[in-house]
């Protein structure tokens, strides 16, 4: 990348700051000195550097409500749009969020690839493609930077599943590493010029990624020219020498850390040349200056994108990412989507009502408002056209108190003095570092209530309960029904054995509307030793429970009486989260009974799929429609409504395949043997592991349905170009997504069948014809070869097909190369 005049300044800028600082400040500098903060250092015009999670919103330092937060569409979704550029206008939508919260770096995007359906992460993640996931991922990168704001691509590399994500070796080969795994780091940071990488948990191939020399220092910085700050993901680092020499430039979190000190007594002990120190030091203070906060350097944004509107870029993104997997002709020859209007809907499933928006662990973000799919529909259609029955409840476990209550924390001292208070956004306390109300410090706390009322939504029995390790007290109606401990168990989920599992403490009747007072009080351990401080517990609550057959009876009887009946499925955080990987493909609870018995008495039944990533659809040729909706952020209910109404085109075609049932999944180990996981299938995860092995998915890579239909005119093909195309056949306006995959004739090397070599999206008036050119780049035709560690250009004949998915190919064309 060419060096401009802005650049030398800032550079000169770094060499003088640099130049005044002693070893002491230059190893601190390299320190967080908080959860999500670097010094400041007044001496040389430099201000505290500060992060934020997440992907889908700009969380800021605390976790509260007090200051919301826009929640996008999970990563999923926005690479299911299949677009480069409204990716970025969602990156500029979030360094805007992040400029409002006082935050210069956001911890994002995470490009690790959908290796397996099984990865529990999976919905922070793009796709299952390198290509895609490294175009969506620059749009991601360029816009943020658009606004001034600095990214961190992550988790580099091979973090690709939780289960021992803190220790385990990821052992892949060189070509599936350079040509599935690092391709999508590569893509971003010779595309976008990201300013920061965050490097991973895992080793690879027996060297931890933080110390890892030859990934970061040889190929990131050597071959690519990646230029910026290289952050540890938090409390990744352990080496003082090991992580200094590896090439990671800043370790986090604080106070505590392997930098700092340890490093200045390293470098003074002659275990670490202070050379590196300041190498580091210079990533971060340029990754300062490009951001604007070292005195004398111009920022690289100097003029803010215009402001953008956080409610409609959102529920743009969610219309946009939603794939309609299936919609059949069920009356009159028309397909039962988009609805007719004037048409009754009976709305089912407990994730219709309480939806799950967003897919948790470090991308929770506190929106200002959620709109579910019954608040969406009943707010779109007319007075009486809707009605809901829950049907099924994806979930039957205690989670923390959310809907009906209204919470605050107080925190108290040994004398039972008020030391401070805070807003909690549901009955969950998680307060790492500094992220304690005004007032509030570790040392003088004794104790926390969560206090407040609750509303029931129902009458019934309700159960409330507690999560976390320690000593509670919980009241309800002022009265108190438990006092105990909850000890360290022998729980096997790592989650589980650090945060406790739930526990149900009392079981009571209430009536529904009718407020009751509830305390849960958490007697505060002492954290003097903790290198981290942090307090984790929760107050949980679970409704009254009624059968499950009676709940299905309730939903067929209300769809038996309307013109369409949708059903609304889930995912739930205790299947689908980070920390933690899946076991299956299936839906929990009763979800699937509840659509079989709804379809078959409304053949005019959709689906609705919220899940980040696949699960298993058994019904799916039963019903008319299925739309997957992934987590749609909080306007998914409004753009549900949009889609299902036809006032918006569902755009998504899919990121990852879609297996028809776990067992055709091709790659499911993602459990370490001993501390290793072997990335066995080499070059095959996803649709190529899929070709290979003939397995026929329910849903290939990059199907999608929309609301017109499309003729694929014509194809030309150079070694540089596809140019397609395609007619709007249908009768309204419409978007298609034209894939061009290329297959070797007579392949020379071991290479898939096929892969994605480019797309891009076209919008067309009925009847119009449009013409798409599509670039083919250099790196579509070539394998990374180990003997020469170096790319290889492949020739030889190629088919190149012009598809809707990577199982619908429209036209062909012969390539020599």
């Amino acid at each position: 990348m060419a060096v401009t005049d802005a650049d030398q300044v800032r550079n000169d800028a770094v060499e003088t700051a640099l130049g005044k600082l002693d070893l002491d400040t230059k190893a601190r500098l390299l320190a967080g000195q908080d959860m999500w903060s670097l010094p400041a250092v007044p001496e040389i015009g430099l201000k505290s550097l500060v992060m934020s999670d997440g992907p889908i919103g700009v969380r800021g330092v605390r976790w509260t409500a007090d200051d919301p937060s826009i929640a996008l569409p999970s990563p999923t979704a926005l690479a299911a749009a299949w677009d480069p550029e409204l990716a970025r206008r969602a990156g500029r939508l979030l360094a805007q969020e992040a400029r409002r919260k006082g935050v210069h770096v956001l911890l994002a995007p995470t490009v690790n690839l959908h290796r397996s359906p099984l990865g529990g992460r999976h919905f922070e993640c793009y796709s299952e493609d390198p290509y895609l996931t490294g175009a969506v991922g620059s749009g991601y990168v360029n816009g943020v930077q658009d606004g001034g704001v600095g990214t961190t691509v992550k988790h580099f590399v091979g973090n690709d599943a939780e289960t021992e994500r803190f220790t385990v070796n990821s052992v892949i080969a060189p070509r599936p590493l350079r040509e599935l795994y690092l391709a999508p780091f590569e893509a971003i940071v010779a595309n976008a010029h990201p300013w920061g990488i965050m490097t991973a948990y895992n080793q690879v191939n027996g060297t931890t990624m933080t110390e890892h020399r030859y990934l970061v220092g040889e190929v990131l910085r050597g071959e690519w020219g990646f230029d910026g700050c290289n952050v540890s993901d938090w409390m990744a680092a352990r080496s003082t020498t090991g992580d200094i020499l590896g090439g990671m430039d800043v370790a986090m979190p604080g106070p505590v850390t392997v930098y700092g000190a340890p490093l200045a007594e390293a470098v003074r002990a002659g275990e670490v040349p202070e050379s590196a120190v300041d190498e580091a030091v210079r990533n971060v203070l340029r990754l300062a200056a490009r951001v604007g906060i070292l005195e004398g350097a111009p920022a690289v944004v100097g003029e803010v994108p215009a402001p953008i509107d956080g409610q409609a870029l959102a529920r743009e993104l969610a219309a946009r990412g939603f794939v309609l997997a299936r919609n059949e002709a069920v009356a009159a020859g028309k397909p039962v989507l988009p609805l007719a209007p004037g048409r009754t809907v009976a709305l089912s499933g407990a994730a219709a009502r309480d939806a799950r928006v967003l897919g948790g662990g470090s991308a929770t973000v506190f929106p200002e408002r959620i709109v579910s799919p019954l608040d969406g529909l009943t707010a779109a259609l007319p007075e009486g056209a809707v009605t809901f029955t829950v049907g099924a409840d994806p979930s039957d476990e205690l989670t923390p108190a959310d809907k009906g209550f209204e919470l605050r924390a107080v925190c108290r001292d040994a004398s039972g003095a008020v030391l401070g208070t805070g807003s909690l956004p549901t009955g969950q306390v998680q307060w790492i570092g500094d992220d304690l109300p005004e007032g509030v410090t570790y040392e003088t706390m004794a104790s926390i209530e969560v206090t407040g009322t609750f509303v029931p939504r129902e009458s019934g029995e309700h159960a409330f309960g507690t999560r976390g390790l320690g000593a509670f007290t919980l009241a309800v109606g002022g009265e108190t029904r438990f006092e105990g401990v909850q000890p360290m168990g022998d729980e096997a989920d790592p989650f589980e054995a650090f945060f406790g599992a739930p526990q149900v403490r009392t079981r009571l009747t209430l009536t529904e509307g009718e407020a009751v007072e509830v305390s849960l009080t958490y007697q505060v351990p002492d954290m003097t030793t903790l290198p981290l401080k942090a307090i984790m517990f929760s107050f949980l609550h679970l409704g009254p429970q009624r059968s499950a057959e009676e709940l299905i009876a309730e939903a067929v009887e209300a769809a038996r009486a309307a013109d369409t009946a949708v059903v609304v499925v889930a995912t739930t955080e205790r299947v689908e989260s980070e920390g933690f990987d899946r076991k299956d493909l299936t839906l929990p609870g009763r979800q699937n009974d509840l659509v079989r018995a709804v379809a078959a008495v409304n053949p005019n039944t959709v689906v609705v799929v919220n899940a980040g990533s696949p699960v298993e659809l058994p019904w799916r040729d039963e019903v008319a429609a299925v739309l997957l909706a992934w987590f749609p952020g909080q306007e998914g209910g409004a753009a549900l409504a949009d889609v299902l109404l036809g006032e918006a085109e569902p755009g998504g075609r899919l990121p990852t395949t879609w297996p028809a049932e776990f067992a055709d999944a091709p790659v499911t180990e993602v459990t370490p043997t001993e501390g290793r996981l072997e990335y066995t299938e080499g070059l095959f995860i996803g649709y190529r592991a899929y070709e290979k092995h003939g397995i026929a998915p329910a849903y290939s890579f990059g199907h999608g349905l929309g609301y017109t239909d499309w003729a694929y005119e014509s194809l030309e093909v150079t070694p540089t170009q596809a140019k397609v195309r395609v007619t709007n056949t249908g009768t309204r306006p419409g978007r298609e997504t034209v894939q061009v995959y290329l297959a070797p004739v007579a392949d020379s090397v071991e290479r898939p069948a096929s892969w994605l070599a480019g797309f891009a999206s076209v919008t067309a008036e009925p009847g119009e014809s449009v013409d798409v050119e599509i670039p083919l780049p250099e790196r579509a035709f070539e394998i990374w070869d180990q003997p020469s560690r170096s790319w290889q250009r492949i020739g030889g004949g190629y088919e190149v097909r012009a598809s809707r998915s990577h199982g619908d190919t429209r036209l062909t064309a012969a390539l020599d190369l």
